[in-house]
């Protein structure tokens, strides 16, 4: 998936009028997923993403593999966009659904796994 495909996929789902916000909001996301999941991993996502976004996830501001719950996911992820928690949920679901379209299978089943149950309505389950 390129770029711009990947942004537009999460305007879409957001029902955004911007492409900065969803731009924002896939950032801050990512930025967030960062700090929970351990490097490897990353590495492993990085690169079946698009390059600007795989560029993101090498990035490390802060030592990977904290535990936080989904609470604490949506305060970090909102100071980063700077706009209200409950926009930002909306915004992590969106982006969740779309890396889970990003990658494959087998990757986002292990990076699954470093995420608690209270996690669970960010990730697309089909029925």
């Amino acid at each position: 998936m390129e770029y711009n495909e990947f942004i537009t996929h999460v305007q879409t789902l957001t029902q955004s009028d911007s492409r900065e916000e969803a731009e924002r909001a896939t950032l801050a996301i990512l930025k967030t997923i960062n700090e929970l999941v351990p490097d490897e991993e990353m590495q492993e996502i990085a690169v079946q993403l698009p390059q600007k976004l795989g560029e993101i996830l090498r990035e490390k501001e802060t030592k990977s593999n904290q535990s936080f719950n989904l609470q604490e996911f949506i305060e970090r992820a909102s100071q980063k966009e700077n706009i209200k928690p409950t926009t930002t949920a909306i915004h992590a679901r969106a982006v969740f659904s779309v890396l889970q379209s990003s990658i494959t299978p087998d990757v986002f089943t292990k990076f699954h796994k470093y995420f608690s149950h209270d996690y669970e309505e960010l990730f697309f389950t089909s029925p």
